[in-house]
């Protein structure tokens, strides 16, 4: 699959952009276990337009997370665009590796966003939607990409047609996630509208299914019956980024690996919580982890007293006690992988 130039290979697996979770500690983690291409979180335009430090801060990215797209989003075509210019120079802008792709966020649902005509607001206007992609993708020289979902509701589900024309001024993909803004995250994702926008004979942009993905075989029967070019994987890789090289292992052998057991989940989390707090320094590295380390042991039995301790200590030295705690009391119970992660 090829986005303008970038190629990335037969079936890849992307991760998709999340808020609060693909940072670049994150996303160093996934493309390690094997993500062909990762974005990072979605930078407000607004905020970039009006210097907010933190939209900024967005913009850095890493040689060792490459491919990686710069996600933007909002409802105001000159901010859009503005914001568009200043992610095509993220690397002058900030250094680092900089972004290989822009991608835009037609799909957000949550309701601040939304809510005021952004992410998945702009399915209410399509019009107006195609307008802004337009002059995003005539003011940059990378490729522009674009992530929606089905439509705004299910008496509104344009996506089929909405494909078309957003791949008429330009965009070098489309993701679609298979659910409509007013789903939000609940029932099953359809992915038939995805296979659909496959079928239509006009198009030839890399088309990329998103929804639902959290297991090898679920990705290989999107792949089979939809004819995606595509996987993005959002909340399934949430305490489990090894699923990317799951997902590639049975795609290449139909075999599925073990689970990874408890002591290579201790080494990935302090490698995790290592990453971050050289990033972002002692006190952001610890409290941005907090989301990530209790997850990596779902499912441990009388585990809660010291998920609390992952949560709450601001200590590095007493979290990496906690950690070789967890692998000394833990990790004799729980399966063994063998080391087939690499850890």
């Amino acid at each position: 699959m090829k986005i303008g130039e970038l190629d990335l290979g037969a079936k890849p697996l992307l991760l998709a952009p999340m808020e609060d979770v693909t940072d670049a500690s994150f996303r160093f983690i996934c493309k390690e276990f094997g993500a062909d291409m990762v974005y990072t979180e979605f930078v407000s335009s607004d905020g970039l337009v009006h210097d907010a430090k933190k939209s900024f801060a967005k913009f850095l990215t890493y040689e060792d997370e490459a491919p990686i797209g710069i996600q933007i989003y909002g409802n105001l075509p000159d901010a859009m665009v503005e914001s568009a210019k200043m992610a095509d120079r993220a690397q002058e802008i900030v250094g680092g590796h900089g972004a290989d792709v822009i991608d835009i966020n037609f799909g957000c649902p949550v309701k601040k966003i939304a809510g005021r005509g952004a992410g998945s607001g702009m399915m209410k206007e399509p019009d107006k939607m195609v307008a802004i992609t337009k002059a995003v993708v005539e003011a940059v020289g990378k490729p522009v990409t674009v992530k929606t979902r089905l439509g705004w509701d299910d008496d509104s589900k344009i996506i089929v047609e909405l494909a078309e024309r957003l791949q008429d001024v330009g965009i070098k993909a489309l993701t679609v996630h298979g659910r409509t803004r007013q789903q939000m995250y609940t029932g099953e994702a359809d992915w038939t509208l995805i296979g659909k926008i496959k079928e239509n004979p006009r198009m030839h942009i890399p088309i990329i299914g998103n929804g639902d993905i959290n297991s090898p075989e679920k990705a290989k029967d999107a792949f089979d019956r939809y004819g995606v070019d595509g996987i993005m994987i959002g909340r399934a890789t949430f305490g489990h980024p090894w699923i990317f090289k799951e997902i590639r292992h049975y795609l290449d052998t139909g075999e599925i690996l073990p689970q990874m057991c408890v002591t290579d989940r201790v080494a990935l989390a302090k490698r995790h919580l290592e990453r971050s707090l050289q990033l972002k320094g002692e006190k952001v590295g610890i409290l941005e982890m907090r989301r990530h380390l209790s997850c990596y042991f779902k499912g441990l039995p009388d585990f809660k007293e010291t998920r609390l301790k992952l949560v709450t200590l601001n200590d590095p030295q007493e979290l990496f006690s906690t950690l070789d705690m967890i692998a000394a009391r833990w990790g004799e119970e729980a399966p063994q992988a063998g080391g087939i992660y690499g850890l």
